[in-house]
């Protein structure tokens, strides 16, 4: 969700089990970014089901090497339709965002999985865990829009999920 790593110092310990995502300060809020990119992705969502699915089209500001925004603090200002998830509007966009997103397990009630980088003190662990987009992403403007659904993955990525 940042175009930055994430800092982690100075948060309380397991914060997310003790808060509801509505309570977390900034700081905390922006810790729970696992970075793995999915965000970045376009969606397809399927008009009568309300199902998503995710591609491997990228937003032409993401970063396909460090999985982040290459413009973040800017982003609106290139990609204006680009959603900021916020404690305020979780409830809102959850159902959009990638099976793996902290966010939406905790919305959903669910633990962070164990490859996650609060857990595992290490921002590498996303991407060693395989979920990751990682080197996995097409460029917007690589393809177009009715051939999206060519680029459909499945979800969750990596060996655990």
């Amino acid at each position: 969700m940042s175009g930055d790593p994430i800092r982690r110092d100075g948060l309380a310990p397991r914060f997310w089990e003790r808060k509801k995502l509505t309570d977390l300060n900034p700081q905390e809020w922006e810790a729970l970014c696992d970075g793995c990119g999915k965000c970045c992705l376009n969606k397809l969502e399927d008009e009568e089901t309300g199902e998503v699915a995710l591609t491997r089209v990228a937003c032409r500001l993401f970063d396909d090497t460090t999985c982040r925004c290459a413009q973040y603090p800017i982003r609106h200002q290139f990609v204006p339709e680009c959603i900021v998830m916020k404690p305020s509007n979780i409830d809102q966009h959850a159902y959009w965002m990638p099976e793996t997103c902290a966010y939406k397990r905790l919305y959903e009630g669910k633990s962070l999985p164990d490859w996650h980088p609060l857990l595992t003190g290490t921002p590498e662990s996303v991407h060693e865990a395989g979920v990751s987009m990682r080197h996995r992403t097409v460029a917007e403007f690589e393809v177009s829009d009715e051939d999206w659904e060519d680029h459909i993955i499945e979800e969750p990525l990596g060996d655990r999920p």
